[in-house]
């Protein structure tokens, strides 16, 4: 699956893709086709260029090879149209030729700014000089083009007679009979140069292609710079130290909001995960379905440190997917869409997200339909993250629970709007098998009526 798709279910990715400084239409063709990979040694040499462009980055931002790459790139035209049809032999206009000759210019400029970046191993750029040449015969070295008269002995006697005419006001009749020798003439030197440039085709494509991923993975250097990403390797398990949720976190901070990274550890199997109403547990699977798809992507990670493995895919069941406009409860496209992971996990090994299923439908199915789903997740080799607050499930599987709320801030009031503040969203294990009762005291921070609440404390006496 490519961004453009994933960006369509990850509102975090989505972000990222929106954050990054591209130049070009052709660089961000390129980010939307980025694939999601499961390929080891691509994300290796992906990660591998990402790392020398962030040091490329911080020592040349500001000196001349990097400009003089960046403006090339800001210059940059996606021609893939154009160059298809000089492949196919398709005549090419007068503004195409020069797109192509403006293609072929800004791919020698910034040829030489990567040799003096240092970065050629990782963007080598061939060489186009020939078809710069043939479009330049006066030898101008511009990027301009127009229809020289070089090009056909006939132009010259043919525009100087036109000239005459037109300046002494002429016959119109005769003006026009030469206007359109000329474009006569004009097209077949189109055709002719269009032949000539044919066979350049796939090299003019090679060069647009790479300026365009040279765009992209300069972007990405300056995003892990902005957002302090890590460099991923690969293990036999996930482990973030740090994971952020870059949107919510940039939000936090320009509301001067307080906001705590996260670290968890994810193996084969599923982890469970338990916590108070408002503790994060949505925001940590979609912080780490984000995660996990800039990885495949081959972005850095957003965490202070980052092991991951490789998945097929990474699916989630957030409430996002619930579609009660095409006619279904909350609880059918729910359970549509839990179905349909259980289905891909016989077959794919998959990043599985799934938060509090079955929770809008009675207690007593909801819970034996988690018990069903842990039990078959168990069997596959996918990993898979579940919250809930469905307790003693009797499922033999890890359980992790975020911590909630800390005493420890006495001497500050607390409010619905510093609720945050009295949060610990880490993670611990928990062999309880209990879920946290916390309900009525978030009901009762944030003001609810003092009568609802103490009339529901009464039916958990009894």
């Amino acid at each position: 699956m490519k961004i453009k798709d994933l960006i369509k279910q990850d509102a975090g990715l989505q972000y990222a893709v929106d954050s990054l400084e591209l130049m070009s239409a052709a660089g961000r063709r390129a980010l939307l086709d980025t694939e999601f990979s499961t390929d080891a040694h691509w994300l290796e040499a992906e990660w591998q260029r990402l790392d020398r462009a962030i040091q490329t980055t911080l020592t040349f931002k500001f000196k001349k090879p990097y400009i003089d790459l960046r403006h090339c790139l800001m210059q940059l035209h996606d021609l893939r149209s154009t160059l298809a049809s000089l492949a196919s032999h398709t005549p090419l206009n007068e503004v195409e030729l020069f797109e192509v000759k403006n293609l072929a210019h800004l791919n020698r400029i910034a040829t030489g700014a990567i040799s003096g970046l240092g970065i050629s191993d990782i963007l080598p750029l061939p060489a186009t000089d020939d078809v710069f040449s043939l479009l330049d015969p006066d030898h101008t070295g511009i990027p301009n083009f127009y229809i020289y008269d070089s090009l056909d002995p006939r132009l010259t006697p043919l525009r100087r007679k036109l000239g005459g005419l037109q300046t002494s006001g002429g016959d119109p009749a005769r003006i026009a009979a030469l206007l359109a020798e000329q474009n006569e003439i004009q097209g077949q030197v189109c055709l002719r140069l269009s032949d000539q440039l044919s066979p350049w085709a796939p090299t003019l494509t090679a060069a647009l292609d790479q300026l365009a991923y040279a765009d992209l993975l300069l972007a990405k250097a300056q995003l892990a710079i902005d957002w302090h990403l890590s460099r991923p390797t690969l293990g036999n398990h996930i482990a973030f130290t740090g994971l952020v949720n870059p949107r919510l976190k940039h939000r936090n901070e320009a509301a001067h909001l307080r906001y705590q990274p996260v670290d968890i550890t994810v193996t084969s199997g599923v982890t469970l995960i338990t916590g108070a109403n408002m503790a994060g547990k949505t925001v940590l699977l979609k912080s780490l379905g984000t995660a996990q798809t800039m990885v495949q992507c081959g972005f850095f990670a957003p965490a202070d440190e980052a092991v991951t493995i490789l998945f097929d895919g990474v699916t989630s069941s957030i409430g996002d997917d619930q579609d009660e406009m095409n006619g279904l409860s909350s609880y059918a496209a729910e359970i549509i869409k839990i179905s349909d992971i259980v289905r891909r996990c016989r077959d794919q090994r998959l990043l599985v997200l799934i938060d509090e299923p079955a929770r809008t439908t009675n207690p007593v199915e909801g819970k034996a339909i988690v018990q069903a789903l842990i039990r078959l997740m168990q069997q596959s080799d996918s990993a898979t993250l579940i919250t809930t607050h469905y307790g003693q499930l009797g499922a033999n599987c890890r359980r992790l629970r975020v911590r909630g709320f800390v005493e420890d801030m006495a001497d500050i009031p607390l409010t619905p709007r510093n609720i945050n503040l009295f949060i610990d969203y880490s993670l611990t294990e928990d062999l309880s098998g209990e879920v946290p009762h916390e309900a009525l005291r978030i009901a009762d921070i944030l003001g609810c009526d003092s009568q609802l609440i103490d009339t529901a404390r009464q039916y958990i006496e009894k």
